[in-house]
Protein backbone atom coordinates (compact mmCIF):
# COMPACT_ATOMS: atom_id res chain seq x y z
CA UNK A 1 0.00 0.00 0.00
CA UNK A 2 1.55 3.61 -0.90
CA UNK A 3 2.51 5.25 2.45
CA UNK A 4 2.49 8.97 3.35
CA UNK A 5 5.81 9.42 5.43
CA UNK A 6 6.73 12.93 7.47
CA UNK A 7 7.79 15.16 5.37
CA UNK A 8 6.71 13.78 2.19
CA UNK A 9 3.19 15.66 2.19
CA UNK A 10 2.45 19.07 2.36
CA UNK A 11 -0.16 18.28 4.78
CA UNK A 12 2.36 16.29 7.21
CA UNK A 13 5.20 18.47 8.79
CA UNK A 14 7.68 17.32 11.08
CA UNK A 15 9.95 20.57 12.58
CA UNK A 16 12.07 20.45 15.23
CA UNK A 17 10.81 17.71 16.69
CA UNK A 18 7.11 18.75 16.43
CA UNK A 19 4.64 17.58 14.32
CA UNK A 20 2.15 19.58 12.62
CA UNK A 21 -1.21 18.13 11.06
CA UNK A 22 -2.24 21.88 8.34
CA UNK A 23 0.11 23.85 10.52
CA UNK A 24 4.02 24.43 8.76
CA UNK A 25 5.24 25.98 12.07
CA UNK A 26 3.97 23.19 14.69
CA UNK A 27 4.48 24.66 18.46
CA UNK A 28 3.72 21.31 20.17
CA UNK A 29 4.33 17.76 19.76
CA UNK A 30 1.52 17.63 17.98
CA UNK A 31 -0.25 20.64 16.40
CA UNK A 32 -3.33 20.04 14.48
CA UNK A 33 -5.40 23.20 12.50
CA UNK A 34 -8.52 21.79 11.99
CA UNK A 35 -11.02 19.27 13.21
CA UNK A 36 -9.77 16.17 14.82
CA UNK A 37 -11.91 13.20 15.35
CA UNK A 38 -11.41 10.34 17.35
CA UNK A 39 -12.09 6.33 16.53
CA UNK A 40 -10.85 3.20 18.42
CA UNK A 41 -7.65 4.78 19.58
CA UNK A 42 -5.89 3.00 22.98
CA UNK A 43 -4.55 5.25 25.14
CA UNK A 44 -2.11 2.88 27.96
CA UNK A 45 -1.14 4.23 30.82
CA UNK A 46 -3.32 7.36 31.38
CA UNK A 47 -4.62 7.25 34.83
CA UNK A 48 -5.99 10.77 34.97
CA UNK A 49 -6.85 13.87 32.47
CA UNK A 50 -4.46 16.71 34.34
CA UNK A 51 -7.40 19.32 33.43
CA UNK A 52 -10.52 18.37 33.63
CA UNK A 53 -12.71 21.68 34.26
CA UNK A 54 -15.26 20.29 31.74
CA UNK A 55 -11.95 20.01 28.77
CA UNK A 56 -11.41 23.48 28.64
CA UNK A 57 -8.21 23.64 27.30
CA UNK A 58 -6.68 22.89 23.65
CA UNK A 59 -3.55 21.49 24.92
CA UNK A 60 -3.66 18.57 27.05
CA UNK A 61 -0.56 17.24 28.41
CA UNK A 62 -0.07 13.89 29.01
CA UNK A 63 2.85 12.67 31.34
CA UNK A 64 3.05 8.99 30.42
CA UNK A 65 3.76 7.26 27.07
CA UNK A 66 1.26 6.42 24.54
CA UNK A 67 1.47 3.71 22.48
CA UNK A 68 -0.30 3.65 18.83
CA UNK A 69 -0.94 -0.16 18.31
CA UNK A 70 -1.01 -1.66 14.64
CA UNK A 71 -4.56 -1.93 12.83
CA UNK A 72 -7.14 0.67 11.30
CA UNK A 73 -4.76 1.73 8.71
CA UNK A 74 -2.09 3.07 11.12
CA UNK A 75 1.00 0.72 11.86
CA UNK A 76 5.22 1.65 12.90
CA UNK A 77 7.93 0.92 10.67
CA UNK A 78 11.29 -0.62 11.26
CA UNK A 79 12.74 3.11 11.09
CA UNK A 80 9.97 4.27 13.86
CA UNK A 81 7.89 6.43 11.88
CA UNK A 82 4.27 6.38 11.83
CA UNK A 83 2.85 5.38 8.80
CA UNK A 84 -0.60 6.22 7.98
CA UNK A 85 -2.08 4.36 4.55
CA UNK A 86 -2.91 6.69 1.75
CA UNK A 87 -6.55 8.07 1.81
CA UNK A 88 -6.66 7.96 5.65
CA UNK A 89 -5.97 10.35 8.40
CA UNK A 90 -4.66 10.54 12.24
CA UNK A 91 -7.11 11.57 14.39
CA UNK A 92 -6.83 11.78 17.68
CA UNK A 93 -9.55 12.68 20.47
CA UNK A 94 -12.11 15.53 20.12
CA UNK A 95 -13.10 18.08 17.49
CA UNK A 96 -11.92 21.96 18.10
CA UNK A 97 -14.74 23.98 17.88
CA UNK A 98 -13.73 27.54 19.51
CA UNK A 99 -11.36 25.86 21.80
CA UNK A 100 -13.84 23.85 23.50
CA UNK A 101 -13.13 20.47 22.95
CA UNK A 102 -15.96 17.78 22.52
CA UNK A 103 -15.55 13.82 23.33
CA UNK A 104 -18.48 12.07 21.47
CA UNK A 105 -17.25 8.89 22.56
CA UNK A 106 -14.04 7.73 24.84
CA UNK A 107 -13.18 4.27 25.88
CA UNK A 108 -10.33 4.30 28.39
CA UNK A 109 -8.30 0.75 29.10
CA UNK A 110 -7.50 -0.13 32.45
CA UNK A 111 -7.78 3.20 34.54
CA UNK A 112 -9.56 6.55 34.12
CA UNK A 113 -9.49 8.87 37.50
CA UNK A 114 -11.96 11.61 38.13
CA UNK A 115 -10.94 14.79 39.27
CA UNK A 116 -10.40 13.96 43.56
CA UNK A 117 -10.91 15.79 46.55
CA UNK A 118 -13.16 17.10 49.32
CA UNK A 119 -16.37 19.13 49.31
CA UNK A 120 -14.70 22.23 49.61
CA UNK A 121 -12.21 21.03 46.54
CA UNK A 122 -15.15 20.64 44.43
CA UNK A 123 -14.38 23.01 41.13
CA UNK A 124 -15.84 26.55 41.06
CA UNK A 125 -15.65 26.48 37.20
CA UNK A 126 -18.48 23.38 36.46
CA UNK A 127 -20.25 22.35 33.06
CA UNK A 128 -23.49 19.48 33.42
CA UNK A 129 -21.91 16.37 33.47
CA UNK A 130 -18.89 16.96 35.27
CA UNK A 131 -17.42 13.80 37.49
CA UNK A 132 -16.06 14.64 40.98
CA UNK A 133 -14.96 11.61 43.33
CA UNK A 134 -15.93 13.42 46.94
CA UNK A 135 -13.59 12.01 49.57
CA UNK A 136 -15.93 13.04 52.58
CA UNK A 137 -18.46 10.88 51.26
CA UNK A 138 -16.83 8.06 49.48
CA UNK A 139 -18.43 8.75 46.27
CA UNK A 140 -18.91 9.68 42.98
CA UNK A 141 -20.84 12.81 42.62
CA UNK A 142 -21.79 14.86 39.41
CA UNK A 143 -23.21 18.24 38.74
CA UNK A 144 -26.44 18.34 37.13
CA UNK A 145 -26.58 21.86 36.28
CA UNK A 146 -28.01 23.34 39.09
CA UNK A 147 -26.49 21.11 42.43
CA UNK A 148 -24.02 18.00 43.08
CA UNK A 149 -25.52 14.91 42.99
CA UNK A 150 -24.34 11.06 44.31
CA UNK A 151 -23.80 8.95 41.08
CA UNK A 152 -24.27 5.72 43.38
CA UNK A 153 -27.91 6.25 44.17
CA UNK A 154 -28.11 2.17 44.56
CA UNK A 155 -27.86 3.47 48.50
CA UNK A 156 -31.04 5.24 48.34
CA UNK A 157 -33.97 3.06 48.49
CA UNK A 158 -36.92 5.50 48.32
CA UNK A 159 -37.93 4.61 52.13
CA UNK A 160 -39.91 6.87 54.32
CA UNK A 161 -39.96 5.84 57.65
CA UNK A 162 -42.80 7.86 60.36
CA UNK A 163 -42.42 7.64 64.15
CA UNK A 164 -44.49 8.76 67.11
CA UNK A 165 -47.10 10.60 67.53
CA UNK A 166 -50.55 10.89 69.88
CA UNK A 167 -53.91 10.23 70.00
CA UNK A 168 -55.71 11.29 72.92
CA UNK A 169 -54.78 9.70 75.73
CA UNK A 170 -52.31 7.49 74.44
CA UNK A 171 -48.72 8.40 73.40
CA UNK A 172 -47.46 6.43 70.31
CA UNK A 173 -43.73 5.12 70.38
CA UNK A 174 -44.01 2.95 67.49
CA UNK A 175 -42.26 3.24 63.86
CA UNK A 176 -43.88 2.34 60.38
CA UNK A 177 -42.33 2.83 56.83
CA UNK A 178 -43.47 2.99 53.40
CA UNK A 179 -41.82 2.51 50.03
CA UNK A 180 -42.18 5.94 48.81
CA UNK A 181 -42.04 4.87 44.96
CA UNK A 182 -44.96 2.91 44.94
CA UNK A 183 -48.32 3.09 47.01
CA UNK A 184 -50.13 1.29 49.67
CA UNK A 185 -50.03 1.20 53.73
CA UNK A 186 -47.68 1.38 55.81
CA UNK A 187 -46.29 -1.26 57.60
CA UNK A 188 -44.31 -1.90 61.62
CA UNK A 189 -40.49 -1.18 61.48
CA UNK A 190 -39.75 -1.00 65.07
CA UNK A 191 -40.10 0.88 68.31
CA UNK A 192 -38.46 4.57 69.98
CA UNK A 193 -36.33 4.49 73.13
CA UNK A 194 -38.73 6.38 74.79
CA UNK A 195 -43.02 7.30 74.27
CA UNK A 196 -42.52 11.07 72.79
CA UNK A 197 -44.11 12.65 70.35
CA UNK A 198 -43.43 16.08 68.17
CA UNK A 199 -40.18 15.17 67.76
CA UNK A 200 -37.61 17.09 64.95
CA UNK A 201 -36.51 14.25 62.34
CA UNK A 202 -33.80 14.50 59.87
CA UNK A 203 -31.90 11.44 58.27
CA UNK A 204 -29.48 10.39 55.48
CA UNK A 205 -29.13 7.95 53.02
CA UNK A 206 -28.21 5.41 55.86
CA UNK A 207 -29.21 6.58 59.70
CA UNK A 208 -32.41 8.56 60.62
CA UNK A 209 -32.57 10.43 63.67
CA UNK A 210 -35.33 11.85 66.11
CA UNK A 211 -34.49 14.49 68.91
CA UNK A 212 -36.30 15.77 71.60
CA UNK A 213 -39.85 15.72 71.86
CA UNK A 214 -42.70 15.43 74.80
CA UNK A 215 -42.21 12.43 77.23
CA UNK A 216 -45.54 10.44 78.03
CA UNK A 217 -47.13 10.54 80.92
CA UNK A 218 -45.68 13.68 82.09
CA UNK A 219 -45.30 15.77 79.05
CA UNK A 220 -41.29 16.84 79.89
CA UNK A 221 -39.82 18.13 77.20
CA UNK A 222 -36.29 15.93 76.28
CA UNK A 223 -33.00 16.32 74.47
CA UNK A 224 -32.71 12.97 73.81
CA UNK A 225 -31.89 11.87 70.39
CA UNK A 226 -32.55 8.47 69.05
CA UNK A 227 -31.66 6.98 65.83
CA UNK A 228 -32.27 3.95 63.73
CA UNK A 229 -31.04 2.38 60.32
CA UNK A 230 -33.44 3.08 57.53
CA UNK A 231 -32.64 0.18 55.44
CA UNK A 232 -33.43 -2.45 58.27
CA UNK A 233 -36.07 -2.20 60.72
CA UNK A 234 -36.09 -2.31 64.25
CA UNK A 235 -35.90 -0.60 67.56
CA UNK A 236 -33.79 3.39 67.81
CA UNK A 237 -30.98 3.37 69.61
CA UNK A 238 -29.43 5.94 71.47
CA UNK A 239 -27.43 9.00 69.63
CA UNK A 240 -26.84 11.55 71.98
CA UNK A 241 -28.80 15.04 73.62
CA UNK A 242 -29.25 18.14 71.76
CA UNK A 243 -27.69 20.75 73.45
CA UNK A 244 -28.01 22.11 76.89
CA UNK A 245 -30.45 24.86 75.43
CA UNK A 246 -31.83 22.63 73.40
CA UNK A 247 -34.32 20.84 75.07
CA UNK A 248 -37.41 21.02 73.30
CA UNK A 249 -40.52 19.79 71.48
CA UNK A 250 -42.47 20.86 68.16
CA UNK A 251 -38.59 21.17 66.96
CA UNK A 252 -38.32 20.71 63.24
CA UNK A 253 -35.47 19.72 61.55
CA UNK A 254 -33.50 19.21 58.23
CA UNK A 255 -29.94 17.68 56.68
CA UNK A 256 -27.74 17.15 54.20
CA UNK A 257 -25.88 13.78 53.44
CA UNK A 258 -23.51 14.05 56.85
CA UNK A 259 -25.30 16.46 58.94
CA UNK A 260 -28.60 17.11 60.43
CA UNK A 261 -29.76 20.50 62.09
CA UNK A 262 -32.73 21.37 64.64
CA UNK A 263 -34.37 24.65 65.02
CA UNK A 264 -37.14 25.99 66.67
CA UNK A 265 -40.02 24.44 69.17
CA UNK A 266 -40.44 25.11 73.03
CA UNK A 267 -38.83 24.11 75.89
CA UNK A 268 -39.65 23.22 79.55
CA UNK A 269 -42.34 24.25 81.44
CA UNK A 270 -43.74 27.01 81.13
CA UNK A 271 -42.70 26.35 77.60
CA UNK A 272 -41.19 29.21 76.22
CA UNK A 273 -40.47 29.43 72.32
CA UNK A 274 -36.89 29.18 71.46
CA UNK A 275 -34.59 30.01 68.48
CA UNK A 276 -31.55 27.92 69.37
CA UNK A 277 -30.57 25.89 65.63
CA UNK A 278 -28.36 22.78 67.00
CA UNK A 279 -26.27 20.50 64.63
CA UNK A 280 -24.74 16.86 64.88
CA UNK A 281 -23.06 15.03 62.43
CA UNK A 282 -25.46 12.14 61.45
CA UNK A 283 -22.80 9.30 60.80
CA UNK A 284 -21.24 9.72 64.32
CA UNK A 285 -22.52 9.31 67.57
CA UNK A 286 -22.78 12.54 69.96
CA UNK A 287 -24.15 14.99 71.39
CA UNK A 288 -25.71 18.22 69.42
CA UNK A 289 -23.76 21.72 69.33
CA UNK A 290 -24.82 25.15 68.55
CA UNK A 291 -25.64 26.33 65.29
CA UNK A 292 -26.90 29.87 65.80
CA UNK A 293 -30.30 31.06 66.10
CA UNK A 294 -33.60 31.11 63.99
CA UNK A 295 -34.67 34.50 63.13
CA UNK A 296 -37.33 34.62 65.85
CA UNK A 297 -38.14 32.24 68.57
CA UNK A 298 -40.53 30.08 66.75
CA UNK A 299 -42.58 27.53 68.20
CA UNK A 300 -45.20 24.83 66.25
CA UNK A 301 -43.29 25.59 62.61
CA UNK A 302 -44.92 24.92 59.27
CA UNK A 303 -42.18 22.45 58.45
CA UNK A 304 -39.09 22.07 57.33
CA UNK A 305 -36.90 20.83 54.28
CA UNK A 306 -33.52 20.94 52.71
CA UNK A 307 -31.28 21.18 49.74
CA UNK A 308 -28.11 19.57 49.60
CA UNK A 309 -26.55 23.36 50.71
CA UNK A 310 -29.56 25.10 52.29
CA UNK A 311 -31.97 24.12 55.39
CA UNK A 312 -35.27 25.82 55.63
CA UNK A 313 -38.10 26.21 58.22
CA UNK A 314 -41.04 27.77 57.20
CA UNK A 315 -44.09 29.39 59.25
CA UNK A 316 -45.38 28.92 62.84
CA UNK A 317 -45.66 30.40 65.58
CA UNK A 318 -44.29 33.21 67.91
CA UNK A 319 -46.71 32.52 69.89
CA UNK A 320 -49.05 33.92 67.05
CA UNK A 321 -48.83 32.21 64.00
CA UNK A 322 -46.34 33.91 60.97
CA UNK A 323 -45.67 33.39 57.35
CA UNK A 324 -41.57 33.82 57.70
CA UNK A 325 -39.21 31.38 56.07
CA UNK A 326 -35.77 31.05 57.78
CA UNK A 327 -32.70 29.81 55.31
CA UNK A 328 -29.52 28.63 57.08
CA UNK A 329 -26.33 27.17 54.68
CA UNK A 330 -26.21 23.63 56.37
CA UNK A 331 -22.48 22.95 55.91
CA UNK A 332 -21.64 26.44 58.10
CA UNK A 333 -22.97 27.52 61.35
CA UNK A 334 -24.76 30.76 62.16
CA UNK A 335 -27.90 32.80 62.21
CA UNK A 336 -30.54 32.00 59.69
CA UNK A 337 -31.69 34.64 57.33
CA UNK A 338 -35.19 35.39 55.92
CA UNK A 339 -36.09 33.13 52.46
CA UNK A 340 -39.50 34.98 52.06
CA UNK A 341 -42.50 34.02 53.29
CA UNK A 342 -45.14 31.17 52.68
CA UNK A 343 -48.53 32.45 50.62
CA UNK A 344 -50.44 31.49 53.79
CA UNK A 345 -49.90 32.50 57.56
CA UNK A 346 -49.52 29.39 59.44
CA UNK A 347 -48.05 26.73 61.58
CA UNK A 348 -48.72 23.07 62.97
CA UNK A 349 -48.06 21.44 59.29
CA UNK A 350 -45.09 19.87 57.74
CA UNK A 351 -42.81 19.94 54.70
CA UNK A 352 -40.57 17.85 52.04
CA UNK A 353 -38.19 18.86 49.86
CA UNK A 354 -36.41 17.42 45.82
CA UNK A 355 -32.95 19.04 45.76
CA UNK A 356 -34.45 22.21 44.14
CA UNK A 357 -38.01 22.17 45.64
CA UNK A 358 -39.54 22.37 49.10
CA UNK A 359 -43.09 21.76 49.68
CA UNK A 360 -45.12 22.93 52.78
CA UNK A 361 -48.06 20.66 53.88
CA UNK A 362 -51.36 21.91 55.04
CA UNK A 363 -51.24 23.31 58.83
CA UNK A 364 -53.29 25.73 60.75
CA UNK A 365 -53.69 29.26 60.57
CA UNK A 366 -55.38 30.16 63.94
CA UNK A 367 -55.48 28.38 67.79
CA UNK A 368 -57.31 26.41 68.36
CA UNK A 369 -58.56 25.37 64.97
CA UNK A 370 -58.46 26.64 61.55
CA UNK A 371 -56.86 23.31 60.12
CA UNK A 372 -56.09 24.09 56.34
CA UNK A 373 -55.71 21.72 53.31
CA UNK A 374 -53.25 24.40 51.65
CA UNK A 375 -49.79 23.02 49.81
CA UNK A 376 -47.40 25.89 49.09
CA UNK A 377 -43.47 25.68 47.66
CA UNK A 378 -40.71 27.41 47.26
CA UNK A 379 -37.56 26.73 45.02
CA UNK A 380 -34.75 26.48 47.54
CA UNK A 381 -32.19 27.56 45.37
CA UNK A 382 -33.72 31.13 45.04
CA UNK A 383 -35.14 33.45 48.09
CA UNK A 384 -38.18 34.73 47.58
CA UNK A 385 -42.00 34.29 48.54
CA UNK A 386 -43.86 30.86 48.22
CA UNK A 387 -46.54 29.76 45.50
CA UNK A 388 -49.62 27.88 45.75
CA UNK A 389 -49.22 24.29 44.90
CA UNK A 390 -52.55 22.42 45.68
CA UNK A 391 -54.28 20.86 48.43
CA UNK A 392 -54.21 18.00 50.30
CA UNK A 393 -57.74 15.61 50.28
CA UNK A 394 -58.99 17.16 53.71
CA UNK A 395 -57.39 19.64 55.85
CA UNK A 396 -54.52 18.55 58.08
CA UNK A 397 -52.55 20.22 60.47
CA UNK A 398 -49.76 17.73 62.74
CA UNK A 399 -48.73 15.65 59.79
CA UNK A 400 -45.43 14.12 58.82
CA UNK A 401 -44.14 13.94 55.50
CA UNK A 402 -41.37 12.08 53.99
CA UNK A 403 -39.99 12.41 50.31
CA UNK A 404 -37.54 10.99 47.64
CA UNK A 405 -36.64 12.90 45.29
CA UNK A 406 -39.85 13.14 42.71
CA UNK A 407 -41.96 12.14 45.29
CA UNK A 408 -43.14 13.69 48.98
CA UNK A 409 -46.08 12.02 51.15
CA UNK A 410 -47.94 13.13 53.53
CA UNK A 411 -48.98 10.38 56.74
CA UNK A 412 -51.85 11.18 59.83
CA UNK A 413 -52.34 14.53 60.96
CA UNK A 414 -55.29 15.84 63.02
CA UNK A 415 -58.31 17.76 61.20
CA UNK A 416 -61.25 17.53 63.85
CA UNK A 417 -60.10 14.01 64.93
CA UNK A 418 -56.77 12.22 64.29
CA UNK A 419 -56.39 10.33 61.05
CA UNK A 420 -54.62 7.36 59.72
CA UNK A 421 -54.46 8.91 55.62
CA UNK A 422 -51.24 9.05 53.68
CA UNK A 423 -51.18 11.28 50.66
CA UNK A 424 -48.76 11.55 48.05
CA UNK A 425 -48.01 14.53 45.42
CA UNK A 426 -45.04 14.27 42.48
CA UNK A 427 -43.02 17.35 43.49
CA UNK A 428 -41.90 19.03 40.40
CA UNK A 429 -45.45 18.94 39.23
CA UNK A 430 -48.45 21.05 41.03
CA UNK A 431 -51.67 20.23 41.58
CA UNK A 432 -53.59 18.21 44.28
CA UNK A 433 -53.02 15.47 46.55
CA UNK A 434 -53.79 11.76 46.00
CA UNK A 435 -54.58 8.68 48.49
CA UNK A 436 -51.21 6.54 48.89
CA UNK A 437 -52.64 4.52 51.51
CA UNK A 438 -52.82 4.53 55.66
CA UNK A 439 -51.02 4.25 58.41
CA UNK A 440 -51.18 1.26 60.94
CA UNK A 441 -53.14 3.70 63.61
CA UNK A 442 -54.75 7.44 63.83
CA UNK A 443 -52.36 9.50 65.15
CA UNK A 444 -50.83 13.21 64.92
CA UNK A 445 -47.73 14.67 66.07
CA UNK A 446 -45.98 12.30 64.79
CA UNK A 447 -42.49 12.89 62.34
CA UNK A 448 -41.28 11.49 59.12
CA UNK A 449 -38.09 11.16 57.54
CA UNK A 450 -36.57 9.04 54.35
CA UNK A 451 -33.80 7.83 53.19
CA UNK A 452 -33.60 9.93 49.65
CA UNK A 453 -34.69 13.38 50.30
CA UNK A 454 -33.70 16.55 48.73
CA UNK A 455 -30.84 17.18 51.14
CA UNK A 456 -29.27 13.99 49.90
CA UNK A 457 -27.22 15.72 46.84
CA UNK A 458 -24.09 14.62 47.39
CA UNK A 459 -23.41 16.85 50.25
Amino acid sequence: MPTNRFQFSDDFVLNNGNVGINSATPQEKLDVVGVVKGQDLKVVGVSSFTIYEGFLSNIQNVTENINLEAGNGISGSLSGETVVGTGLTLTGIGSAISGQGYIDSLKVYNTFTVPVGGTLDRPASVRKGMLFYNRDFATIEFWDGNVWRQVDNTTQRGRGVFGGGFVAPVYVYTTEFVNITSTGNAQNFGTLTAINYRYGACSSSIRGLFGGGANYPSTVVTNTIEYITIASEGNSIDFGDLSASGARTASYACSSSTRGVFGGGYGPSPFPATNVIDYVQISTLGNALDFGDLITAVLNASGSCSSPTRGIWGGGSTPTFISTINAITISSTGNAVKFGDLNIIKGNGSALSSPTRGVFMGGEYSSPGGRINNIDYITISTFGNASYFGDLTANCAYNATASNSIRGVSAGGVAGVGTNVINFITIAATGNAQDFGDLSSVRYGLQGLSDSHGGLGGF
